[in-house]
């Protein structure tokens, strides 16, 4: 049989609406798995800073319970805190008030200090602003006000903060293996963790009023009275940075130590 061609000018023409369709897919494939990627990418960022955050939040809890320890010149055991590095053994370190005379000659000392008005990890009651933490430089700053930079600054051999198991018996292990390696990091200032004691006199005519811990029966029933000696409370600043650069945390607590009565 003879085939028949038709001539070039009426042959149906191939327009490529196929490739067209492939391409597009092609494309929105490519679009997907590159969304796909990125959110799994933020998802990880997110985990990551959120875990970096926790270590540092752990960290500085850490660092308050040292700094009770340090006020109350304690071993993590309980036990009478004896090593030389104890506050009470560093010649240069101010002392933890035991006497209601040792309180003024304390914050009167604590008043001179450039460094912030503190001096390894004791200080007198912050003026102006107090989350000095949110503030990396000096500038605009008032009279009596102190930046992150200004607390932890060491002048001569005198630092503002003091870091974990600085003036207590707590450790943190084996150096090449530290229990807690963002406080074993002291290799900056902007690094690890460091902790302040404010010393703030408490009013002498609150010893008799007590708190009130409960509700129900006697108005006195209620109340636990403050024996406090001297008549003191302590504000703790806690503060630890993560292992990622722009990672803090921040804790503050007012720690009143008791004394039970003979």
């Amino acid at each position: 049989m003879q085939s028949l061609s038709l001539p070039h000018h009426q042959r149906p023409r191939q327009r490529g609406v196929a490739l067209f369709v492939v391409i597009v897919f092609v494309m929105l494939s490519m679009l997907l798995a590159l969304w796909a990627s990125r959110t799994s990418l933020f998802n990880e960022m997110l985990v990551g800073n959120d875990a970096d955050y926790q270590r540092a939040f752990e960290a500085a809890q850490a660092l308050l319970q040292d700094a009770e320890l340090d006020i109350r010149n304690e071993n993590p055991d309980g036990s009478a805190c004896t090593a030389t590095n104890c506050r009470d053994k560093v010649a240069d370190a101010p002392k933890i008030p035991l006497e209601t005379q040792d309180v003024t000659p304390l914050l009167a000392d604590l008043d001179t200090k450039t460094t912030a008005k503190c001096s390894h990890g004791l200080c007198t009651k912050r003026a102006g602003r107090q989350d000095f933490w949110n503030k990396k430089d000096e500038t605009g700053l008032a009279t009596g006000e102190f930046s992150l930079a200004s607390m932890t600054k060491t002048v001569g051999s005198v630092t503002p903060g003091a870091r974990y198991g600085q003036f207590s018996g707590a450790t943190l292990g084996d150096a090449d293996n530290p229990t807690n390696p963002i406080l074993a990091d002291r290799s900056a200032a902007n690094r690890g963790g460091w902790y302040w004691i404010e010393v703030m006199p408490y009013d002498e005519s609150s010893k008799n009023s007590g708190l009130i811990v409960g509700a129900g029966g006697a108005a006195t029933a209620n109340l636990l009275n403050l024996n406090l000696k001297p008549n003191v409370v302590y504000r703790i600043t806690a503060l630890a940075y993560g292992r990622k650069g722009n990672t803090m945390a921040v804790l503050q607590q007012t720690y009143a130590r008791q004394f039970v009565k003979d």
